[in-house]
């Protein structure tokens, strides 16, 4: 019991509570950013996949299928490690940014990148689901109409794109937010990789001058406890949308029901 109370005794110390809540901070800064970048790479990809029909946007469309194939079947880690070396990094990240060195936002940016490239394979997919269940005849109304493609595509097709696609997006934001743990591969001052540091540093402390099982308990099962926070939270929010989307509003008629003659009866 003393070890367990050493190891508990580390999530008083204010200094490692502000450690761990900067870590959340930097994982839903990372997510948003590689949801946000993601979705517009993503839809991008299925409208090119999806509308390159022709000989001369034929190109457009193996790109994009070359792209969404590979992300989609190979590893996070695989590109998370390419990235970091050979991905190059803008001059502003060079400077020590949001209390880190130089060196941690370099990784933090390449890693970022390896999540955006990989997230962005996935969320074409979601998109080009979306786009399918429109109907085309919509698209020949809006030529009809005189709209541009350009404009088809913004008023009409992917408004209704992702209001299909919501529930599915979501549920990707979520596995997004899991998959920013991958980062703490390379040192990137996220939720997880502040875990380990300060798993590290236990014996500093617990006030036991070791590192025991229970701080492993103690520390990650704070960091699943976090993440299944959030994510729970979002998963809640899909949830309500899908039973919006499920429920039938079946209005009742302001009249009685009448009675319908089903047959001749006979009385002898």
């Amino acid at each position: 019991m003393s070890t367990l109370d050493g190891s508990l005794s580390m999530l008083k110390n204010p200094a490692i509570i502000k450690f761990i809540l900067q870590g959340v901070l930097f994982t839903l800064i990372i997510s948003a950013a590689a949801v946000l970048f993601s979705i517009a790479i993503g839809t991008v990809l299925a409208l090119m996949r999806n509308y390159s029909t022709s000989k001369k946007t034929g190109i457009l469309k193996a790109i994009s299928v070359i792209y969404i194939e590979v992300f989609r079947n190979t590893p996070l880690l695989f590109w998370i490690f390419i990235c970091v070396v050979f991905c190059p990094t803008p001059g502003f990240v060079d400077r020590p940014m949001f209390g880190l060195s130089s060196v941690n936002n370099k990784l933090l940016f390449k890693a970022t990148v390896a999540l955006i490239l990989y997230t962005s394979g996935v969320i074409a997919e979601i998109v080009r689901g979306g786009l399918n269940s429109v109907a085309h005849g919509q698209i020949e109304a809006g030529r009809s109409q005189g709209f541009s493609m350009l404009q088809i595509m913004w008023y009409i097709v992917l408004p209704q794109t992702f209001k299909a696609i919501v529930p599915t997006l979501l549920s990707q934001v979520i596995t997004t937010i899991k998959d920013s743990s991958f980062l703490a591969n390379v040192a990137v001052i996220e939720l997880m990789a502040r875990t380990k540091q300060i798993l590290s540093a236990a014996n500093r402390y617990n006030g036991l001058n070791s590192i025991n099982v229970s701080d492993v308990f103690v520390l990650f099962g704070v960091a699943a406890a976090i993440y299944f926070v959030i994510n729970f939270s979002i998963s809640m929010i899909v949830r309500t949308i899908q039973k919006r989307k499920l429920t039938v509003k079946v209005k009742k008629s302001p009249f009685p029901e009448e009675k319908k003659q089903t047959g001749w009866a006979y009385n002898g």
